[in-house]
């Protein structure tokens, strides 16, 4: 063979031209694959079956107490929720259940009445029924407070007695409230908010000690002069203000409790 014939072809690094990279055809492919999967899931998610879909609904309406289609319903054990459980509250449900609390109020106040009357002591508190439940105020803090102090009168124990012998027989959560006038205190206190905290406290552990309430029912609070209940400067309206207030709280939803202070008004207005 000769020499020129040899030299004929050129192999391709002689002739300064690359041969084409074909490595972009196997990513081209992996994206073509992922996107034919992409559309079969969307395809058989859009492939409802009715069948399936109808025994859906009908056990989904039967489970919460509603008319079954026709076609049946998949039966599963369980809770059947009752119609008026999943719907609001109707408005006369909610009137009948406030006028129920309402009297159950009530006659713990006639027990409570009852208890005082037996020792002469029914003029000693002030009884209010409201959206909060029954509030019993012990009226004028020297009959219960010596001046200036947070120690217990005689008195006091007496009326407290009375009381938490009613209490002891009900579950309703005791807020005891502390109230002063808006004078301010000698010591040892610094402010009214350690006079008034001092003296719901002082009745909240009476309560919890000689009377046996659970302590987990009852909380003390102390309000100072923020909530006066009679205006002027007048002995009769500073010992107004100066009071403690036992709320025996109602266990009913907002709803209902609403609605006590217009039944209790319309009650008393008879």
């Amino acid at each position: 063979m000769s020499t020129a014939r040899r030299g004929g072809r050129r192999r391709p690094a002689e002739t300064g031209h690359d041969e084409p990279d074909e490595r972009w055809a196997v990513s081209y492919a992996d994206m073509v694959t992922v996107l034919m999967c992409l559309f079969i899931v969307l395809f058989a998610m859009s492939s409802v079956d009715k069948g399936k879909y109808e025994q859906l609904a009908n056990s989904l309406s039967a489970g919460f107490g509603q008319e079954v289609t026709e076609g049946g319903a998949d039966t599963v054990e369980g809770i059947v929720i009752p119609p008026d459980a999943v719907m609001d509250e109707d408005p006369e449900d909610l009137a009948a259940m406030a006028a129920a609390e309402y009297e159950s109020l009530e006659e713990l106040r006639e027990r409570m009445r009852a208890s005082l009357a037996a020792e002469g002591l029914e003029d000693t508190v002030e009884f209010v029924i409201d959206d909060r439940g029954l509030k019993v105020g012990l009226v004028g803090a020297e009959t219960f407070f010596a001046d200036n102090s947070t120690d217990l009168s005689a008195k006091a124990d007496a009326v407290l007695d009375a009381i938490g012998g009613v209490l002891a027989d009900v579950d309703n959560q005791v807020s005891v409230e502390g109230h002063a006038d808006h004078r301010s205190p000698a010591a040892p206190f610094p402010t009214n908010w350690e006079l008034s905290g001092g003296r719901a406290t002082q009745v909240a552990r009476f309560l919890v000690e000689h009377e046996r309430i659970g302590g987990p029912r009852v909380k003390a609070t102390g309000f100072s002069d923020t909530r006066p209940i009679a205006e002027g400067d007048g002995a009769d309206e500073l010992a107004r203000n100066r009071r403690v207030d036992i709320v025996v709280e109602s266990d009913e939803k907002d709803e209902v409790r609403a609605l006590i202070p217009a039944i209790a008004e319309a009650t008393q207005g008879r």
